[in-house]
Parts: C-alpha cells; sequence; structure tokens
C-alpha cells in the first residue's frame, strides 16, 4: 500500500529554464515581455469586440479573423503565467499535472489556429474563384462547421499525448528548455521506450500542420491561376490585396514553429539561448502581429477603429 502511495503522489517537477546566462537581468527582460503580451492581449480583445460591435463585420472573413483572435488570446493566457513567473519571481518549477495541462492547450490552441488559417484560405478561394458563389457557400452554418471541425480535429488528435507522458518515468534534472511545457521536450526526458509516442507525435504534426499547408498552398496556387487570368492588372493588384493579411499569417504563424520543430529534431548541440529565442517567437509573435496586420492591411478593419473611438471622442467632449 505503502508503494502504491508513493506511486500514485510523487509525481515529477520540471524546471523551466528561463533565458540562459541572463539570470540576474530577469527582472528587465520581463519588461519588454510584459508589453508584448499586453499589446496581444488588447489588439485581439479589441478585434474580438469590433467583429461583435460592427454589422459590417459579420462577414466569414472576418468571423475566422475573430476565432484566431480567440485562439490567440488562448495562447497568449497558456504560456503568461510561466514565462511571467520565471522573470517576476524566480519560479521555476511545475508539476507535472499543471505542465501537462498547458501543453494540452499550446498544442491544441496551435492545432486550432492552423486549422483556421486553413479555413481563410478556402474563404479568400471561394472568394476571388466563386464571387458570384460566395455568399451561398460560405453561410453561418459553414463558417461553424469549419470552425468547430478545427477545435475537434485538434483537441481529438491532442488528448492522447498527456496519457502517454503519464505513463513514463522521469529520472533526471527534468529541466525543460522552454519556458513552458511543450510536448517533444517533455518526451525526450522520458526514461523508457519512446518510440510509439515519438511516432504518434509525428503522425499528429503531419495529421494538422502538413495536411493544413497543403491545403493553403493549393488553395494559393487556384487563387494565383485565377488572378492571372483576370482582364485587368487593376484587378490583379486588388485580389492580391486581399490575400496580402493572410498571407503574413501564415507565415507567421508556419515560419517559427517549423524552425522549432527542426530544431528539436535534427540538432542535438544547439545553443539553449537558440531554443528559448525560438520558443518564445513561436508562440508570442504569433498573437502579437496578427491584429497589427490586420489593422495596417484591412481597409475596414480601419474603418471600423476610426469610427469607434470617433464614437468615443464625441461622447467624450460631451
Amino acid at each position: 500500500m505503502l508503494a502504491f502511495n508513493n506511486t500514485f503522489f510523487n509525481w515529477p517537477t520540471f524546471s523551466f529554464i528561463g533565458i540562459p546566462g541572463l539570470e540576474a537581468a530577469h527582472i528587465w527582460i520581463s519588461i519588454p515581455f510584459c508589453v508584448l503580451y499586453l499589446i496581444a492581449l488588447v489588439g485581439n480583445a479589441v478585434l474580438l469586440i469590433l467583429v461583435r460591435a460592427e454589422k459590417n463585420l459579420h462577414e466569414p472573413q472576418f468571423y475566422f479573423l475573430a476565432m484566431l483572435a480567440l485562439t490567440d488570446l488562448g495562447l497568449s493566457l497558456s504560456t503568461m503565467p510561466s514565462v511571467l513567473a520565471i522573470f517576476w519571481f524566480d519560479v521555476r518549477d511545475i508539476g507535472l499535472n499543471a505542465c501537462l495541462t498547458q501543453m494540452f492547450f499550446i498544442h491544441t490552441l496551435s492545432s486550432v489556429e492552423s486549422g483556421v488559417l486553413v479555413a481563410m484560405a478556402f474563404d479568400r478561394l471561394v472568394a476571388i474563384c466563386a464571387p458570384l458563389n460566395y455568399t451561398k457557400i460560405l453561410t453561418h452554418y459553414t463558417v461553424a462547421c469549419l470552425s468547430g471541425a478545427a477545435l475537434i480535429r485538434g483537441a481529438t488528435l491532442l488528448a492522447p499525448l498527456p496519457f502517454f507522458l503519464r505513463t513514463f518515468p522521469f529520472c533526471g534534472a527534468n529541466i525543460l528548455s522552454h519556458s513552458y511545457c511543450y510536448y517533444p521536450d517533455m518526451l525526450n526526458l522520458a526514461c523508457g521506450d519512446i518510440t510509439f509516442s515519438s511516432a504518434y507525435g509525428l503522425v499528429f504534426v503531419l495529421c494538422t500542420f502538413a495536411v493544413d499547408v497543403v491545403f493553403i498552398l493549393a488553395s494559393y496556387m487556384k487563387i494565383l491561376d485565377t488572378i492571372m487570368k483576370l482582364e485587368t492588372q487593376d484587378r490583379n493588384w486588388r485580389s492580391l490585396h486581399t490575400c496580402a493579411c493572410h498571407l503574413c499569417m501564415v507565415l507567421m504563424f508556419y515560419l517559427p514553429l517549423i524552425s522549432l520543430a527542426v530544431l528539436h529534431r535534427y540538432t542535438q548541440d544547439t545553443s539553449p539561448i537558440l531554443y528559448t529565442t525560438m520558443s518564445n517567437a513561436y508562440l508570442l509573435m504569433t498573437p502579437l502581429l496578427n491584429p497589427l496586420v490586420y489593422s495596417l492591411k484591412s481597409r475596414q478593419i480601419q474603418a471600423a477603429l476610426r469610427k469607434r473611438f470617433w464614437v468615443q471622442r464625441v461622447i467624450a467632449g460631451e
């Protein structure tokens, strides 16, 4: 009975690495991190408010944007506690249950974001290649189904990963190379045969991110082919401009993701600072830049922002 209790209650703890070599400056490093998190949270919250409040934004394109903003809020809130705890209070330890919970939300929301980017590519494909049927194809029901499918896919495929990690003993220092819990990072610390768990992680990546990239590339190949067939250069430019925001978001999301995956799988002696930089760029830059890109590139969002601020100034003046 005593052995059972020890097995049941003595779960391992993990330690975050922070930024190696700069531990004395963590309190100063926390300032830009706080500013970036604040901008990300406020920017995505403003997008959600605008899409909900402005009737001219009640379109499939902006519904997907709201879904993306909601996902980015979840990603920011998932990583912010552990990141700021390291920099503010030098709290580096986290229990297994908390680590698995954070890992589940990070990977699930990343998968959802990838699925939403595919849905947005489909939206642009229909808008450019079949504009007369746009409202017939992308109904509210279709938007809800695409968003729900992205959420269900991510949660379903991610659900087994925490249970896989629970079956392994952890018999080392259990030092994580990021400021949050990341599945490949935790798997590398496990003692035992991790072949099946590693293979499942690869299958998850192939069934989500790899498939999504293929769909996005295929969509833009069709879009480009359609644009090239347009008669006037002005129409070509306007059509490409409508895709600019989405292309920026795709690049901002997938480039850090692919770079981080390559570092984990194919490099063994990589500098810890490089790991930390790439991991923070992967989960912080996308929520930070997505609302900024749309605010700068989308005329509808700019008009909604001007309208809201003008109304607020009028109310304040009265």
